[in-house]
């Protein structure tokens, strides 16, 4: 029941946010607050990396669902990078996977984003 976030700025608009640990319903709150906290500071694009996250529940799927539909309404974009193959199968199994941009590796999401690291 831990979950740990580290957030790197790109540029002014685009951040790279790292997770670690659980994503479920005691720490999702804690995520959301971050993701909030990074859109009202003017980020428009986040790159959340994945690789560390060792579970994911429903609750944690749907901060991330709702972290990209308000960058979305401000023109921005949230990508996910690097889900184990646990996670990455929650995404697949849900149709999640159509709706979100997944990458292998931060410079390939970068690249996408149209920033460089």
């Amino acid at each position: 029941m831990n979950l740990t976030t580290t957030n790197r700025m790109v540029n002014d608009t685009t951040c790279l946010l790292g997770i670690e640990g659980e994503v479920d319903v005691y720490t999702s709150p804690q995520l959301k607050q971050e993701i909030i906290k990074l859109a009202e500071s003017g980020v428009k694009r986040l790159i959340i990396d994945l690789s560390k996250v060792e579970y994911m529940d429903s609750t944690g799927l749907g901060v991330l669902i709702s972290g990209l539909k308000r960058l979305r309404e401000s023109e921005g974009n949230l990508a996910l990078v690097g889900p184990g193959v646990r996670i990455t199968r929650i995404f697949e199994i849900t149709g999640l996977d159509k709706i979100f941009d997944i990458y292998q590796t931060e410079a390939e999401a970068a690249a996408k984003e149209g920033v460089s690291l």
